[in-house]
């Protein structure tokens, strides 16, 4: 049995995996949504991105997991991939889901495809924390308006600190065996980095033609695509 551990991106909670978790335990494996420190219900906690990797490691040991596949949506993927190597032999795979991939030294920030100083500027005028995005900025993303709602209804400020905290990896990230889910409607190539890790042989790309949103969107096939990278 594979247990997936969930983890969603800025602003969401493990809420966010409501209809993706159900299909998991429906071919008979764990499924384990994750909140990060400082969102959803865990408001009010101060949390760096070193706080949300041990979030991460703290739940895969709390359960005593084996056979981990860890998925990191958008921001998460930054977490996760550096959890993956910190669990050791408890990981079977991590999917990172169109989401952002640390880079050892480098920061949620300092990739922002804006430039740094825009983020940090918007973080800076939300009193140290990344203010949610509203329903006009899920346009084009494969959504209802039912779905968007219940997203921006969900969203809780991101905080700061997590998003300029440098990551840190001990070797390199395309050593991990890796499935990376790109999202067509939110760009139809990989970034750069995502790019160069592909060319890993543990690596392998999964294209699905929605927005970068897919638990929301496309919950079947998520789960499908997860199911297939556990093999």
């Amino acid at each position: 049995m594979t247990e997936f551990v969930l983890v969603a991106g800025a602003w969401l909670g493990s809420w966010a995996w409501d209809e993706v978790v159900p299909r998991l335990h429906a071919a008979g494996h764990g499924a384990h949504p994750l909140t990060l420190s400082g969102l959803a219900e865990k408001q009010g906690v101060p949390a760096g991105q070193r706080t949300h990797v041990q979030d991460i490691v703290d739940e895969v040991k709390r359960l005593d997991l084996r056979d981990v596949v860890l998925v990191g949506h958008s921001y998460s993927g930054i977490p996760v991939g550096q959890a993956a190597e910190r669990i050791g032999d408890r990981l079977a795979r991590v999917v990172f889901v169109d989401s952002s991939v640390p880079t050892d030294g480098e920061s949620f920030v300092s990739a922002w495809w804006e430039g740094p100083a825009k983020l940090e500027a918007s973080i800076a005028g939300n009193g140290g924390f990344w203010a949610p995005l509203t329903a006009a900025d899920y346009g084009g993303q494969g959504l209802t308006d039912e779905q968007i709602a219940r997203i921006v209804g969900g969203s809780t400020p991101h905080p700061g600190a997590s998003l300029a905290e440098p990551a840190v990896l001990s070797r390199p990230l395309g050593e991990l065996p890796a499935t990376y889910i790109k999202c067509l409607l939110d760009g139809p190539e990989p970034s750069d980095d995502v790019a160069e890790l592909l060319t890993s042989t543990h690596w392998r790309l999964v294209e699905m033609d929605t927005g970068h949103w897919p638990m929301f969107s496309r919950p079947d096939e998520l789960a499908r695509i997860l199911l297939d990278a556990a093999g």
